[in-house]
């Protein structure tokens, strides 16, 4: 999708994997199991499309050949996406070193190869480094490619659990002109829903409810998406709309984030479809 040229932007985006890492595998030692929930999908776009549920059982990128492309040695491909809308900025300390500042919400970082073994990870209050809000050893395995994406809520009154979603075979896309998606639903106050098509209202995605992610294959283009309460017709009302850019040859995660009705829950952040591109070049 649209990237932002400016180094501080950059740096925030870059910053999010502090955020998603510490926090979301910090839930992972806290007795979260890791594991993504099925969503189903329906596509009945005016060109055939393929479609596919991912879980996270997949663990490595693929090639179109099937092969793994993780990196190469005593490391793994990690990326975070921050979207736990009314979760603090944050600062990130891995092995008792300050590596990132000041983690907005929204932020999708870049693949960065982490080494294998247990690293320790500290994460803490933007700016406060006496409120810790994790601390611990985190595994990381080898040859592993992961989406660390930190969802639900803090605080006592939370709709929804503030808990760490791993998402594993991050980049596996089709050749030619078609574009592999993966969407993510990650607002804590929105029903299950459907994504269809402005143009004609055909399906993209059918019936996925929070924490699930749901896969499809679709042509390269540009689109209008509707995102819809869920219905059995996928003729719910509209909620929001959103333009998107696909490249052929490309793979995408999309993360339905923030709050639909932001006046009535604890943070004013705002519904938003977050979109970043999976097949990407890994940063050291």
């Amino acid at each position: 999708m649209n990237s932002d040229d400016s180094e501080t932007t950059r740096r925030r985006a870059l910053i999010g994997i502090g955020t998603g890492l510490a926090v979301g595998l910090a839930g992972c030692m806290g007795g979260g199991d890791g594991t993504e929930t099925e969503g189903s999908t329906s596509t009945e776009m005016s060109t055939e499309m393929e479609t596919s549920t991912e879980m996270a059982g997949e663990t490595e990128m693929e090639t179109e050949s099937g092969e793994a492309t993780g990196t190469e040695g005593e490391s793994a491909s990690v990326r975070v996406a921050h979207v736990a809308p009314n979760a603090p900025n944050v600062d990130v300390y891995v092995d008792g070193s300050a590596v990132l500042e000041d983690v907005p919400f929204g932020a999708v970082s870049e693949y960065l190869a982490v080494p294998a073994g247990e690293r320790q990870v500290q994460i803490t209050a933007a700016g406060d480094p006496d409120t810790v809000v994790f601390e611990g050893a985190v595994p990381v395995e080898a040859g592993m490619m992961y989406t660390v994406a930190a969802t639900g809520e803090i605080g006592d009154m939370a709709d929804q659990a503030f808990e760490p979603l791993v998402l594993q075979g991050d980049g596996s896309a089709p050749g030619g002109d078609m574009a592999r998606v993966r969407l993510v639903h990650a607002s804590p106050d929105a029903p299950a829903v459907d994504v269809t098509l402005a143009s004609n209202g055909d399906t993209v995605f059918d019936g996925v409810a929070y924490g699930e992610s749901s896969t499809t294959t679709v042509p390269a283009g540009d689109y209008t998406l509707d995102v819809r309460g869920d219905t059995e017709s996928n003729d719910g009302d509209v909620a929001a709309s959103f333009d998107v850019s696909l490249s052929g040859g490309q793979a995408y995660t999309a993360f339905a984030a923030g709050y639909l009705t932001p006046d009535d829950e604890p943070a004013d952040t705002a519904f938003d479809l977050i979109v970043a591109q999976d097949t990407q070049s890994m940063s050291g």
